[in-house]
């Protein structure tokens, strides 16, 4: 596909002004390694809290509190289904929110407690009657993991364009962001259930793993909050102006999204990919427990998610020296290892040795390919704004990430839930032959058929990715000119 540069809305001056060169004249484009370690605190808080509702709801919900695998399902769907209407809604409001502080900024600032107290209510589990147990869990995980995340995650995503207009800075700056969620996922799969465990029983002298899980998001919701104030004291956004920036209305921001196809694809292989990623980690819990009969293996296997870092910190070179498709690229590259790694797991049921080795080329693939959609939503903001001549950050990463990871993630935990229910699985029981193997097709094979899937969709991605340069070029031309146009105004009047 060649892109045409000409015959596009162009923005009016003010907005170009507004928008293009960095509103720190002093900023040379390069963050301070403290700035990217605040941006890596904003995604650590982020996975600490989320990650743990990704891995660890479900089993809460049947083996805690006592849903059924079915009802457990549905919750975290019909919670999915609102982000349809939360993300664009966040989206705009990051969009029109203006402050000295800056636009995404004050967010973590405003965010962290309600963020951490609703994760917290999501893990309590009151004496009531089974419909009311329902009706609980939905509302809190709906508060939890929709409303309160997707206010949370929004601002973290949407600032990166705001941090640098340098698109190799923004490379650097989101494998910092995906490092700290990679060590929140790490504290979160490491300690939670022996944390869980040792606190019921240290509270209660007994096991009790209902104190034990509001013990740990306790903890859990005061370090997240902490990490995020962080964040908000020392992180600053460069590219942006509080005193030009015009916050764009909600109808308007929608047209950043029309003929935005870059946008659209990345937006349906984020969610399928997130299927994947999400199915993954909240079966584990169920495959160490009954199929490797260890429910502590759990912690082995998603504490492994840490080793992703070494694959992270390889992705700016790597997306570098792949050229002008690098970024789509690497993930493809990343999801062709993790589904090699899944494939190995099957030679491997008679060595847990061998099984933590192929678990562990599935996670580094993983990790490469989870990182690149949040770098290249940015890019498609730039589209956009060339496109349509409109810069909405804020809802174009509202949906494109707190949407995708929200929506896929349901369906990630609803997917096994359903296959696992039809197999006949019943918590705390000893299972099946059918459910197991149910478990274990949730495990291994269902990642394989959505990664196939999605690497399918990032190729027709690729096509967009080698015309980046010229995009770039195209509105760094058009931003000099209002620049320009701006000043000779200025000098008449």
């Amino acid at each position: 596909m060649s892109v045409a540069l000409t015959g596009h809305v162009a923005m009016t001056t003010d907005n170009a002004k507004a928008q293009g060169e960095a509103a720190d004249e002093n900023f040379n484009g390069v963050l301070p390694l403290k700035e990217k370690l605040s941006y890596l605190s904003t995604d650590m808080a982020g996975n600490l809290l989320y990650s743990s509702l990704g891995t660890y709801i479900m089993f809460f919900y049947t083996d805690v509190f006592g849903i059924t695998a079915a009802a457990a399902g549905w919750i975290l769907l019909i919670a999915r289904i609102g982000d349809c209407i939360s993300a664009p809604v966040w989206g705009s409001i990051v969009d029109h929110t203006k402050t000295k502080w800056g636009q995404s900024r004050p967010f973590f600032l405003w965010m962290a407690v309600p963020f951490a107290l609703t994760v917290f209510l999501a893990f309590t589990a009151p004496d009531l009657p089974p419909a009311g147990k329902v009706v609980y869990a939905t509302i809190t995980y709906i508060l939890a993991a929709g409303l309160v995340y997707t206010g949370i995650q929004t601002p973290i995503t949407a600032i990166l364009s705001n941090l640098t207009p340098d698109p190799a800075e923004r490379v650097k700056a989101n494998t910092f962001r995906l490092s700290g969620g990679l060590f929140g996922t790490f504290i979160t799969a490491v300690c939670t259930l022996p944390l869980v465990n040792w606190a019921g029983k240290a509270i209660t002298g007994e096991t009790n793993q209902k104190v034990g899980f509001m013990f740990t998001f306790a903890v859990y919701g005061v370090i997240a909050v902490a990490l995020l104030w962080f964040a908000f004291r020392n992180i600053r956004e460069h590219n942006y102006d509080p005193k030009t920036q015009n916050p764009l209305p909600f109808k308007e921001s929608l047209h950043a999204i029309k003929g935005n196809w870059p946008w659209i694809t990345l937006i349906i292989a984020f969610v399928i990919f997130w299927i994947a990623q999400e199915d993954r980690m909240s079966v584990a819990v169920y495959y160490a427990k009954y199929n490797l009969n260890n429910e502590n293996l759990a912690t082995v296997l998603n504490g492994m998610q840490i080793l992703g870092l070494i694959t992270t910190f390889l992705i700016p070179p790597l997306s570098k020296k792949l050229g002008k498709a690098g970024k789509t690229d690497t993930m493809i590259l990343g999801m062709v290892m993790a589904i090699v790694g899944q494939l190995l797991l099957l030679t491997a049921s008679n060595s847990f040795a061998l099984f933590v080795v192929f678990w562990a080329i599935s996670i580094l693939g993983a990790a490469m390919a989870l990182a690149m959609p949040f770098a290249m939503l940015a890019d498609t903001v730039d589209y956009g704004e060339w496109k349509n001549g409109i810069r909405a950050a804020g809802l174009l990463s509202a949906v494109g990430a707190s949407f995708c990871i929200q929506f896929g993630s349901g369906l990630g935990n609803l997917i096994p839930s359903k296959i696992m229910a039809a197999a006949g699985y019943v918590a705390n029981q000893q299972q099946t032959p059918e459910a197991l193997n149910a478990i274990q097709f949730c495990f291994i094979w269902l990642p394989i058929i959505v990664y196939a899937i999605c690497i399918f969709i990032m190729l027709f991605y690729r096509r967009f990715e080698k015309n980046e340069p010229a995009i770039r070029a195209a509105l760094a031309d058009r931003r000099a000119k209002a620049d320009a146009a701006a000043d000779a105004a200025a000098a008449v009047a």
